[in-house]
């Protein structure tokens, strides 16, 4: 494995060192306690997967698919874009993006944070399972489609569709919202869910923490999916 070493962390060059090893190494727990740089992505796919200890990765520039997927434990920061199925299936600790996100970012997740600071594209949180998820800009359609579980908060606009056949995961979102999916509804802004929104903006850090959480709309299931209606003819 070709890795450099500063003072204060590890560096892994992509260009010079197998996805593979770099891999590999991450799914250990020695030295678990130096940070790690990862250098020259290009869009490569499967970065820093499948992580179950405490690591603190930073990755300099674009990430394919899945980046930081199956992450246990870990603090990832990403300093570009990410492809589809970042954070996907998530079990905890923290995924930052500093760009932008493309499609099913946050997908199954079952706990932790993802931070997007830019926007994030269709299907955000699909089936999110307790996860949280903080996004900056906005998102795209069908995000948080059959979310059972968890937050997405989203300091800019949502396409169409939003929480389509949502179960018990709540949305807030600050800007418009192009169409509510099947079974999600407009619900009116409580103390608790102020003091939500606040907690995940502040966990999210700056900028996203400059937002007033009585500005945001709480979108959660009005419950009419949960049991089969033979009398509604298809029609929901």
């Amino acid at each position: 494995m070709t890795t450099a070493t500063t003072l204060d962390e590890l560096v892994f060059d992509l260009r010079t060192t197998p996805l593979r090893e770099v891999n590999r190494f991450l799914h250990g727990t020695e030295g678990v306690e130096t940070p790690v740089r990862i250098v020259h992505p290009d869009g490569a796919h499967n970065i820093a997967v499948g992580m179950h200890a405490p690591w603190r990765v930073s990755v300099h520039g674009h990430t394919g698919y899945y980046c930081a997927g199956m992450n246990q434990d870990a603090n990832v920061t990403i300093h570009g874009n990410a492809g589809p199925g970042v954070a996907e299936n998530m079990m905890s600790g923290r995924v930052h993006v500093k760009g932008f996100a493309s499609v099913a970012a946050g997908a199954s997740g079952h706990g932790g944070l993802l931070v997007i600071d830019g926007d994030a594209s269709l299907r955000c949180g699909i089936s999110m399972k307790g996860i949280d998820i903080v996004v900056g800009g906005s998102v795209g359609s069908f995000s948080a489609f059959m979310a059972q579980a968890g937050r997405l908060v989203v300091c800019g606009d949502a396409g169409d569709a939003l929480g389509d056949s949502l179960y018990e995961a709540v949305i807030y979102v600050k800007g418009a919202i192009k169409s509510l999916g099947a079974d999600a509804q407009i619900e009116p802004m409580t103390d608790t869910d102020m003091a939500t929104v606040a907690a995940l903006l502040a966990a999210a850090g700056a900028p996203h923490d400059r937002h007033d959480p009585r500005d945001f709309k709480r979108v959660a299931s009005a419950r009419s999916l949960y049991h089969w209606n033979a009398d509604a003819n298809q029609e929901y």
